[in-house]
């Protein structure tokens, strides 16, 4: 069996138990039982016990994570909109007797209309708190969409284009450093050197990563 494997932040890998060659489309096995088929890229290498192997793969649908952020995108606005929906529902159901309610009679205490007029009241408070816990919900599932909507654009070592994208941008941080170190550049604060060396560190590793998995 092929499963999925952790192989670094953003990045699964396939683990298997026979070895394959680059191109092999093999079925790799999610946790909860789902099964894709993939395409086989490079051999990462094999378990302490020499019993599994690691191959950086993708999904021979064309499915990445920007795919699946522009999934959660959609499923989020869906939820945001119903909930929106269910609030515009509370919110008119709230407005029973409002006629009567908007003279602000007051309560008749002991008169056959006391019961059916504190009922009213509290069907009308009740259904106003479920409005706003609906409108509370629907901007829980905005400001999620925003996250997602995001991820939708971002390239991560989860994908093949990932080298040329971080090797293009290892090659504008090394001259942003370089610059910054000659003087051609003006430093924006004390630490602005040691930021765009960080940097270049950060992207070569990235780039390291990226030849592992998709040259």
């Amino acid at each position: 069996m092929n499963i999925y494997k952790k192989y670094c932040p953003n990045v699964f890998c396939a683990e298997c138990e026979q070895e394959y060659q680059k191109g092999d489309t093999i079925t790799v096995e999610t946790r909860h039982g789902r099964e894709n088929e993939c395409e086989v890229h490079n051999f990462l290498g094999k378990s302490r016990d020499g019993l599994k192997y690691y191959y950086s793969i993708t999904r021979t649908d064309g499915f990445d994570s920007r795919e699946r952020a522009a999934q959660k995108v959609a499923k989020l606005n869906e939820w945001a909109g119903n909930a929106e929906k269910r609030s515009a529902d509370w919110m008119e159901k709230s407005n029973e007797g409002r006629d009567f309610l908007v003279l602000a009679e007051p309560i008749k205490v002991g008169h056959h209309s006391e019961k059916r007029h504190r009922a009213l009241i509290d069907r009308n408070w009740s259904r106003m708190a479920n409005a706003m816990k609906e409108a509370d919900k629907a901007k829980a599932y905005e400001a999620r969409t925003a996250y997602w909507e995001s991820m939708a654009t971002v390239i991560d070592l989860s994908m093949p284009e990932s080298l040329d994208f971080f090797a293009a941008q290892l090659e504008e941080a090394k001259d942003h450093h370089a610059g910054l170190k000659n003087g051609t550049i003006k430093r924006a604060h004390s630490y602005s050197l040691t930021y765009a060396k960080k940097r270049v560190n950060d992207l070569e590793d990235k780039v390291k990563t990226a030849i592992k998995l998709w040259q």
